[in-house]
């Protein structure tokens, strides 16, 4: 009887654990400047690029959304159907922040305003607005892709 009590608390540590991994073990891509980290949905299609962020009523402040475009080039956004203030992040092709565009405000007015960033890159990084000053985030910082 005593070995069926301690089989059963170990088969019941084994399931806790493995919950408990599940739970807070998220295996999903990161990008990282410097010690700044950010769980990212990765887009990189036409149609997912279009879409974005659109009609999100939240992003938590360790998520972000990575746009990758197959080849570098000067790619401005806007923010139509945005219901959330946004940080955008240009990156070139050597991984380093060319641009920012702190808190992007959701549009309210059509046509929305377009945001064009000072230079050419192949990445561009969405986050929750003014994250990137609250993080210490600036031009020149290189980005780190982290794969689970």
């Amino acid at each position: 009887m005593k070995l069926l009590k301690k089989i059963i608390i170990l088969v019941m540590v084994i399931v806790i654990l493995a919950v408990s991994l599940f739970v807070f073990y998220r295996n999903e891509p990161k990008v990282c400047f410097e010690w700044n980290c950010f769980y990212v949905e990765v887009v990189d299609t036409p149609i997912q690029r279009e879409k974005g962020l659109m009609n999100r009523a939240n992003l938590e402040d360790d998520e972000g959304m990575l746009f990758i475009f197959e080849s570098e080039g000067h790619y401005p956004f806007w923010m139509k159907n945005t219901l959330i203030p946004l940080d955008m992040i240009w990156i070139d092709e050597d991984k380093e922040i060319v641009f920012i565009y702190e808190n992007a405000l959701p549009c309210e007015e059509d046509p929305c305003t377009v945001i064009s960033p000072s230079g050419n890159a192949k990445y561009v990084f969405e986050i929750n607005g003014g994250l990137t000053s609250k993080k210490g985030i600036v031009v020149g910082q290189k980005l780190e892709f982290i794969k689970n």
